[in-house]
């Protein structure tokens, strides 16, 4: 098969073979029913630790904003215990931000302190390498949430330990943003949402809640009543055939709609995320891709009844007791011919894992479905390769730019690397190197895009070449474009560069280099080895914005009235001072930053001016009184 059509499928069945062999869903779905016996109005969940894995179950029969309306809205989702989410997502214009069900959302902060207490205790233990976190029904809602909370707080402290997310049948929780930031993290490996055949709970919220029946409020309140799986039940015998069919079509138009191209469809509120382990008597088979799930879910529900559809949100041990090795093994192909190809044969496999392989009207289009989502274009690995050859094809861009850089160091001007771009003329040379900027600038903003549209590998931002070639990129070629950004007054309209001009990829170029320097040991090397001579690059790719900032700083001290502020300034201009000495003391800064004529130099002389002029406004008050009232006049 080539390159460019690797089949998800082989590695689906693997995936469901490896979860049906352990005894992770076997588990997970015993401390579901547990925490569902135990639950309290106080704990809602249990732990265990079992063979060197902490188990967290939560229960599945919580409230879930009790009679208040607004526990339908979606919310947004920024960070969670003051646990910042999703860092390498910055939404663009016009994007819609990440957003969760408020009631979800609302259970969960409920239920927080305990939890984050009792994780806090759980990671420290030297002991703990792997995490289970689970649920069923609303209680895998809440499992998603204390996963993606844990997952962003064992990355802000660089921790080892892996964490899985399992649910069973648990309902929708996010936005397609939502969606989206997940996969941009890499986290879409730590869920595995179990959803069985038949179950139209977590198909639910598919379709907007404005659109269903009277009969679904009174259905829904299985998610904030307190009861047993008993209880639910009798709820499910006390709604009349009639009520269940309503309930069933509803959620089933709205699907077939939103799964139309075109003008036909529909828009979705709530979208998938992570792995779907979907469940049927003849096996399981796993998808990851959004779109592909939502039709999974609408193909596999078409084949089943509304009365089942209600009832088994409660067969999930059925389900999990046959999902065995042996089970999955045990595939019938008398009736059909196994195909050649691998990925014909694959497919096959993930229909009869289906349940729908005796429908033959579902065949098809299911078959159809499952295709959409095999890869497309080369793989993660063979796309990094490709970017490696490619950055080899931009170092000339790179290397006429230090040219550059040394042909303005030696000029009479004495300006600097930076003083000489912002007042560049027309000539060719500055062209050439304005025209190099921009190749380099498509260059890496394209790496960042293919990284969060997942074509890199997951471990890409981690590894040393690329993040010592971010890091050279960021200190050769920003100053150029801060000083692109000050030489065409750009501040005066957006503000100054580090807070209104800053381009992202500088932002992500930064995060690259604190999360790796462990993985690289450059902060080791920093810490033992002393610079004998100025560095060839600067090492504050954002230092000449700063001092572009300290120049109105400064020239403000001549015109502010108000003492306060006037201190304020002053204060600023004395911590940038220190700042910039100690970089120049651990010869941090380019040779460019003491040039005679240089931005810096000028400053520096600037203020040791105003200084003297300050300390004679001290000697001689009355004659200087024009100055103390913040008017610099001449001696």
């Amino acid at each position: 098969m080539a390159a460019n059509e690797a089949s998800p499928f082989e590695s689906s069945e693997m995936l469901a073979t490896f979860l049906g062999a352990t005894p992770l869903l076997s588990e997970s779905w015993r401390l579901c029913g547990q925490a569902n016996t135990t639950a309290t109005a106080i704990r809602s969940f249990v732990t265990e630790r079992i063979r060197g894995v902490v188990y967290v179950a939560f229960s599945g029969i919580q409230m879930a904003g009790g009679s208040d309306p607004s526990w339908r809205n979606l919310v947004h989702l920024d960070s969670i215990g003051g646990v910042p989410l999703f860092s390498s997502r910055r939404n663009k214009e016009g994007e819609e931000p990440v957003m969760v069900h408020a009631g979800m959302l609302n259970l969960f902060l409920s239920l927080f302190n305990s939890f984050q207490n009792q994780m806090l205790g759980i990671v420290g233990n030297t002991d703990t390498k792997s995490i289970v976190i689970t649920g069923h029904s609303i209680g895998g809602a809440t499992a998603s949430l204390c996963t993606i909370w844990l997952l962003s707080y064992l990355q802000s402290i660089s921790s080892s330990v892996s964490v899985l997310c399992i649910t069973f049948g648990s309902p929708l929780l996010g936005n397609e943003s939502f969606s989206q930031a997940i996969s941009k993290e890499r986290w879409g490996g730590n869920f595995c949402h179990v959803v069985s055949k038949h179950d139209i709970m977590p198909r639910l919220l598919f379709a907007p809640i404005t659109s269903l029946t009277a009969q679904l409020n009174f259905l829904l309140q299985f998610w904030h009543l307190s009861m047993t799986s008993a209880d639910f039940g009798k709820l499910a015998v006390q709604i009349s055939d009639k009520e269940k069919a309503e309930l069933f079509t509803a959620v089933m138009d709205y699907l077939e709609a939103a799964i139309q191209d075109g003008e036909a469809s529909v828009p979705i509120l709530f979208h998938p995320f992570g792995n779907y382990f979907f469940v049927s008597e003849e096996g399981a088979v796993c998808v990851d891709s959004p779109a592909t799930v939502i039709k999974m879910m609408h193909l596999m529900l078409a084949t089943s009844s509304p009365a089942r559809s209600i009832e088994d949100h409660l067969k999930y041990g059925d389900y999990v007791n046959k999902a065995s090795l042996q089970f999955l093994n045990q595939r019938n192909f008398k009736q059909r011919n196994i195909p050649d190809s691998s990925y014909e044969a694959g497919l096959e496999l993930a229909i009869q894992s289906s349940g729908i392989a005796n429908q033959e009207s579902a065949i098809v289009p299911a078959k159809e479905c499952l295709k959409t989502a095999r890869r497309m274009g080369p793989s993660p690995n063979l796309n990094a390769a490709s970017l490696a050859v490619t950055l080899s094809k931009v170092v000339p861009y790179r290397a006429q730019i230090e040219w550059y850089k040394s042909w303005c160091d030696e000029q009479d001007e004495q300006m600097g690397y930076y003083d000489s771009f912002k007042s560049r003329g027309s000539s060719r040379r500055e062209m050439k190197v304005n025209i190099n900027r921009h190749k380099l600038a498509r260059f890496w903003n394209n790496v960042i895009e293919m990284l969060e549209r997942n074509e890199l590998p997951h471990d890409f931002a981690e590894r040393a070449k690329w993040i010592f070639a971010s890091k050279s990129y960021k200190l050769l070629v920003e100053p150029l474009d801060i000083a692109e950004y000050y030489g065409k007054g750009m501040h005066r309209t957006k503000g100054h560069y580090i807070a209104h001009g800053r381009e992202r990829r500088y932002e992500v170029f930064d995060r690259w280099w604190k999360d790796g320097r462990v993985t690289t040991g450059e902060e080791n090397k920093e810490r033992s080895k002393y610079r004998s001579k100025y560095a060839s690059l600067t090492q504050d790719s954002c230092f000449w914005a700063r001092v572009e900032e300290a120049r109105d700083w400064l020239d403000g001290v001549g015109s502010e009235k108000d003492t306060n502020k006037l201190a304020l300034l002053w204060d600023k201009i004395e911590k940038f001072e220190n700042y910039a000495m100690k970089l120049i003391e651990d010869k941090e800064v380019s040779n460019d930053v003491l040039a005679k004529n240089s931005s810096y130099s000028i400053w520096v002389e600037d203020l040791r001016e105003l200084r003297k002029l300050k300390a004679k406004v001290h000697r001689f008050p009355q004659q200087f009184t024009r100055f103390l009232d913040g008017e610099v006049v001449p001696l």
